[in-house]
């Protein structure tokens, strides 16, 4: 009973906080006429993008408007640095729970750093629906901004560490979820299709599920055999292996091709040269398709391959199973372990990104040949991250549930 009770404790602090986080979303700064902000917003590409991550944050600007996008941020940069610094690197391998703590210390300073700087282009962005635009009004909507957006990494520390599952993900989770009813009205009030369509794109959204889950969940087993093992036995243990996923990046490729691809949009839209051959260029590229699809495909693979080099480091597992006496069957350990792992990694993360390119593009698909506006308002990119979120969440309770067990034996 205690361990269910310990059990529901977690998932209490984290709808509590979830519930908080969202409800600042909804506190407004004053002195900004927020009907005229949303009305301009609505066609504006790159706000509805990063709506998708806040909640709705960037239309009404609230406390909370920033939510957790510097925090995901600063952890990208942290990473990237890790990778560049080799100081960083070492204090992260070898130092232990203090490495980690020195990270997170870094990760938090340079939160701070970029919801400052976020705070004050968005201050400065929102003169013209602002009723009095004056240094007060700027300093006080920095200072509430980014005090807002450090509440949130708070919050997500919070979930990860005394509730359940990733904290920062969760929230993005949350305003994702959030956003659904609303567009299903939208959706639903501006098409009326027949009972034989709605089977339709019922079937087409279970199967687009299915495929997220499938491309989420796969991943490759390398075998691996023990020192103590080789000669002994003439059967591999299908147990121990390394498991390498197909999609390691995640979501990630997907959002940062997304916002690279809405940038150009954004440029036209607040550009009034039209004479200007850099828009005229522009123009050109996003109408023709068969362009815009090479260059979005061409992003996604790039970004799937950048983050597959951060999160796996093949020279460093190959040293781990060295140290642990073990290796890959018929593969010499060191320098052909690490070119092994890299040829497998490589193409798992080319056939991972080819998959997350055909999601992305699945509903344009669909709309090109039935005109159906498939997930209008939501977007793969979302549905992908709901997946993630949901999946991963349900190991962790799942992890939690078997390991309480597992305690309750042992006693």
């Amino acid at each position: 009973m205690e361990k269910i009770n310990r059990l529901i404790n977690k998932v209490v602090i984290t709808i509590t906080i979830l519930f908080i986080s969202r409800m600042g979303i909804f506190i407004p700064i004053p002195g900004i006429n927020h009907q005229e902000l949303s009305l301009n917003m609505e066609n504006n590409s790159i706000i509805n993008f990063l709506n998708i991550f806040s909640g709705g944050g960037f239309s009404t600007i609230g406390i909370f408007s920033l939510g957790i996008i510097p925090y995901i941020n600063s952890s990208i940069i942290t990473q990237l640095l890790i990778k560049v610094i080799p100081q960083l690197e070492e204090i992260q391998k070898s130092e232990g729970e203090i490495g980690k703590q020195k990270i997170n210390k870094i990760t938090r300073y340079f939160t701070f750093i970029w919801a400052l700087i976020q705070s004050v282009s968005i201050s400065l962005w929102i003169k013209p629906y602002t009723f009095n635009w004056n240094s007060y009004f700027i300093a006080d909507s920095i200072v509430t901004l980014t005090t807002g957006s450090i509440i949130i990494m708070w919050f997500s520390e919070m979930i990860t560490e005394y509730g359940i599952g990733n904290g920062a993900s969760l929230l993005i989770f949350q305003n994702i979820v959030s956003n659904i009813p609303n567009n299903i009205n939208i959706y639903s009030s501006n098409n009326k299709y027949d009972f034989i369509t709605l089977i339709l794109l019922s079937s087409l959204c279970i199967i687009i599920l299915m495929v997220n889950i499938l491309i989420q969940d796969s991943k490759r087993k390398i075998n691996i055999i023990s020192a103590k093992q080789l000669g002994k036995v003439t059967k591999i243990n299908s147990q121990n292996y390394i498991p390498l996923k197909l999609n390691q990046g995640g979501v990630m490729p997907i959002i940062f091709a997304s916002a690279i691809i809405a940038l150009p949009q954004y440029l036209i839209y607040n550009i009034n040269q039209r004479t200007n051959i850099i828009v005229q260029i522009i123009k050109l590229t996003l109408s023709n398709n068969l362009i815009y699809l090479a260059i979005y495909s061409l992003l996604i693979v790039t970004f799937s391959y950048f983050y597959s080099s951060i999160i796996l480091n093949t020279q460093d597992i190959a040293e781990n199973l060295q140290k642990m006496g073990a290796s890959i069957p018929n593969i010499r350990p060191g320098i052909d372990t690490v070119k092994y792992l890299e040829r497998i990694i490589n193409k798992l993360t080319f056939i991972g990104s080819i998959f997350l390119f055909i999601i992305a593009q699945f509903p344009f698909m669909i709309y090109n040949i039935t005109s159906i506006n498939l997930f209008k308002g939501l977007g793969t990119t979302s549905l992908l991250i709901l997946v993630g979120v949901a999946i991963d969440t349900a190991k962790q309770i799942q992890t939690y549930i078997i390991s309480e067990q597992y305690d309750n034996m042992m006693e």
